[in-house]
């Protein structure tokens, strides 16, 4: 039976939405509201072989998400990189060609997806946190950039301009702390999660923020089950570049690596090898050893997945020394 794919190109107040049945594609827009997604869905309800294919919006998915619960649909949440790649260079760019390349995509790869499936309330919960925490973090670092500018042009700046800055850097501060007490609040309630974090934290050089953000990435440990997979899923496994009989390129990470998680684990890196600990042993040791300090450091990465995952699997605090897989 031919399948229906569906595109949606999701923005805050509307959907746009590419059908495609029978070889035909016709469009829809409709509102982003609980409302109007459930009465658009509703001539699919008794339709077989439904694939529904978006992109990740953040909170705009909010309410899209809400109503696909409640039904059966193949549903596929995209990787925006997967997608740009999958498509190479493409001229023109609007809400309804967004919605077309989404379902040609899907239907092309579908095969090769991961279905969505719901994260667990708690989680959702963390993930909206998170996702006002990370905004909050981007402003106040834009103002502390600027914050350093203004020290050489403090005798042409206006000193009230730099006062609201200063008091808006303090302001966006206190939330973030508020923002990261509910979420350690919310962890704490779930007595699986809250083992989880405290075993993930015992790493050297994991802090709060990575130990909160693997829970949200795996859906406490639901999703993304091994640590080879992480390791690709964050940028940090190299592949080898090789063809037939061509010549052999130097193995690289994947250029569609999730950015922010990438970022957590060098910082957790960057702070391990400062410490006491058998990862600061291992770094030392292969850099005297001549080895590159950049792909020794990302060995240093690689290493505390390894280490993240071993200890959820062992039900485990880390221990310095101690041999994990």
């Amino acid at each position: 039976m031919e399948k229906i794919v569906i595109g949606i190109d999701v923005s805050k107040l509307t959907l746009d939405i590419c059908i495609q049945e029978t070889g035909v594609n016709r469009f829809d827009t409709i509102a982003n509201t609980e409302k109007a997604i459930k009465s658009f869905l509703k001539q699919f309800v008794k339709r077989q072989n439904i694939l529904i294919g978006m992109e990740n919006t953040g909170r705009f998915n909010i309410l899209l998400y809400n109503v696909l619960i409640q039904h059966s649909f193949a549903v596929y949440v995209i990787n925006p990189l997967h997608l740009k790649k999958s498509m190479g260079l493409v001229r023109g760019k609007n809400d309804k060609i967004d919605s077309e390349r989404i379902a040609v995509f899907l239907l092309k790869n579908y095969m090769d997806l991961q279905q969505w499936k719901p994260n667990s309330k708690v989680i959702e919960k963390i993930k909206l946190l998170n996702a006002e925490r990370k905004h909050r973090v981007k402003i106040r670092a834009g103002l502390l950039a600027q914050a350093k500018d203004e020290q050489f042009l403090k005798s042409t700046m206006d000193k009230a301009v730099l006062r609201l800055n200063t008091k808006l850097i303090d302001v966006l501060t206190k939330q973030i702390n508020e923002i990261e007490e509910r979420i350690y609040q919310l962890i704490n309630e779930d007595e699986q999660l809250h083992n989880h974090y405290k075993r993930i934290q015992s790493i050297p050089g994991v802090g709060k923020v990575l130990a909160f953000n693997m829970l949200i990435k795996t859906d406490g440990f639901t999703t993304i089950n091994t640590p080879r997979q992480m390791a690709c899923y964050a940028g940090i496994a190299p592949f080898d570049f090789q063809s037939g009989t061509s010549i052999r390129r130097k193995p690289k990470v994947s250029s569609m690596a999730d950015k922010d998680l990438k970022k957590l684990l060098h910082l957790a890196a960057m702070s391990a090898i400062r410490l006491d600990n058998d990862l600061a042993i291992y770094y030392h040791r292969k850099v005297e050893e001549g080895k590159n300090k950049m792909s020794v450091l990302n060995a240093v990465r690689n290493k505390i997945i390894h280490r993240i995952y071993a200890l959820i699997k062992n039900q485990n605090i880390y221990k310095n020394n101690l041999v994990l897989s």
